[in-house]
This record gives C-alpha cells, sequence and structure tokens, in this order.
C-alpha cells in the first residue's frame, strides 16, 4: 500500500497510488484532515480497508511530500563510515550523532524541481530513507523503537553547499533553502524489520550512479536515532526522521559537482520507491 498526498482541482488530497493513478480517500475521513492526523489516530487501516475495490479517481495529479505538515523534522548528519571519512580530519567514527532540524517548506514533492536560488549555485543532492513516525513517545528503548513507526519515505535531503559553512557550530541556514530538497512520491507503511535493516540507498544524477550503500551500514541505526532523538524531545505521530546519506554526494568530487538547471535526480530505497526531481532556477 502507498499512501500519498496530492493536489489536482485546487485541492489537496491524501489517499493510495496504483499503478494507474491516485485513489482519493479524504473525502471519506474528513474528520482527519491530512495523513498525520491518519496517522496520530491510527487510522491506516481504515483507509486500507476503504480503498479496497475503489476505482482510480484521479490521473492528473501534483504530488506533494506525504505528510506536509509534520511537526518536527529531524536530520541526521554524517552518518555512513565514509561520509565521516570524507571530511579528511583524521577524526574516528563519532560518539553522539550530528543532528539538525529541517522545516517543510524546504521539500517538495515527487516530480517537482528542486530549485537552485540566485544568491548561491552550490545546490547538492544527499540520498536518504524517511522513517515517519507512528506511535509518540519519549525516552523511547531503542529495542522498542520499530513499534514507534508508522510508515517509509524516501529523501533527497538537497544542500545549498557554501551556507552550511557560514557558521561554526550549525548547518541549518544552508539545510533550509525553500524547494531544495524532496520527500515522496509515497509513504508505505512499516510492517518488518527488514524494511529498514535490509533497505539500500541509491542516487543517480542523470543516468549517472552517485551514491550506493545498505542502511545496515549506519553508524547510528535507526533504533539508535529513534532512541537518541526521543531523550530530548517528544517524539509524535507525523514527525520524521531522516536518517543518514552515504557517501558521494556532488560537494566530495574534485572539483565539485553540484547540480543545475536541467539535472534530474534519482533516489531509490529498495522496497520504498523512486523520488525523482529535476532541477530549475529560482524564477
Amino acid at each position: 500500500m502507498k499512501f500519498a498526498t496530492i493536489a489536482a482541482d485546487g485541492q489537496e488530497l491524501y489517499g493510495i497510488i496504483r499503478d494507474d493513478g491516485f485513489v482519493a480517500l479524504s473525502p471519506d475521513f474528513p474528520h482527519w484532515p491530512d495523513l498525520r492526523a491518519v496517522i496520530a489516530a491510527g487510522g491506516l487501516r481504515d483507509l486500507a480497508h476503504a480503498a479496497m475495490g475503489r476505482s482510480v479517481t484521479h490521473t492528473d495529479f501534483t504530488y506533494l511530500p506525504p505528510i506536509p505538515n509534520p511537526g518536527k523534522i529531524i536530520c541526521v548528519g554524517v552518518n555512513f563510515p565514509d561520509r565521516n571519512a570524507e571530511y579528511k580530519d583524521g577524526s574516528a567514527a563519532p560518539k553522539y550523532m550530528s543532528l539538525f532540524p529541517r522545516f517543510a517548506s524546504s521539500f517538495v514533492g515527487h516530480g517537482q524541481p528542486l530549485i537552485r536560488p540566485p544568491e548561491n549555485h552550490t545546490l547538492d543532492y544527499e540520498g536518504e530513507m524517511a522513517v515517519v513516525i507512528g506511535k509518540g513517545g519519549r525516552r523511547i528503548p531503542a529495542e522498542d523503537a520499530y513499534d514507534h513507526i508508522a510508515g517509509l519515505s524516501v529523501c533527497n535531503e538537497g544542500t545549498i553547499r557554501d551556507w552550511v559553512r557560514h557558521a561554526k557550530f550549525n548547518v541549518t541556514q544552508g539545510k533550509n533553502w525553500d524547494r531544495s530538497g524532496a520527500i515522496g512520491p509515497w509513504m508505505v507503511p512499516f510492517t518488518h524489520p527488514a524494511q529498514i535493516d535490509a533497505a539500500r540507498i541509491t542516487t543517480r544524477v542523470n543516468g549517472e550512479l552517485r551514491q550506493d550503500d545498505a542502511l545496515a551500514n549506519m553508524i547510528f541505526s535507526v533504533r539508535d536515532e529513534i532512541a537518541y532523538i526521543s531523550t530530548f524531545t517528544t517524539l509524535n505521530p507525523g514527525d520524521i526522521i531522516v536518517t543518514g546519506t552515504p557517501t558521494g554526494a556532488g560537494a566530495r568530487f574534485d572539483p565539485p559537482r553540484y547540480l543545475k538547471p536541467g539535472d534530474v535526480v534519482e533516489v531509490e530505497v529498495t522496497g520504498v520507491g523512486m523520488l525523482v526531481n529535476g532541477v530549475e532556477d529560482e524564477a
């Protein structure tokens, strides 16, 4: 089952994606205004049941991020051993994970262009898995972390590289340019540990493989991430954790290979889907 949020005919709708189109379900559940509310109410099974036997309602639509209004988006940085080595500072694997927030306005949906701003042209890609929290909690034990996941999506955690270097202690400004990243195309329900433990991330730019690694190689696992993050902040249904990107981003080439208008970026997570976005300059 692929749960998605789309825009069509001036409306924002949620429902499911089938091979031949989109099945709108939100009109049947007016008490749940969005997928975040569905998740908070434990209603994904109700949506799946309602979709049975239903015909496609839309074939012409625009994808939005599956959870268009998450309460929190928390990203994990430098979370693969090769990524740590890319910094060439001789540091060992970190004891604690690096975290930073992203705003919902910094993401577009599948099929929508990533926007390169006029102020700086160092737009870069980072293919990642996005974990959507289903059951909230504080100080969640790592062994219980998977019980708190509603679903999985794909993320291109697009970054303006020069702007992450503007300050000594944070990267927030380089990570939050409007429409610089993407999440989607949909969210698949999380039902089995292998969906994470056996998953692989690949990123291609104009068909060229740039990133390829297994989530099992992450320095901090998804279980660790949920446990650590929930120690200092309550995780709520619909919150998103972006789990980390493998080596191979454009900034690490010599010379760097930043995104430019006309490029197409494909990020795939096995068993979840493929997120595809072009690149345009800001109008």
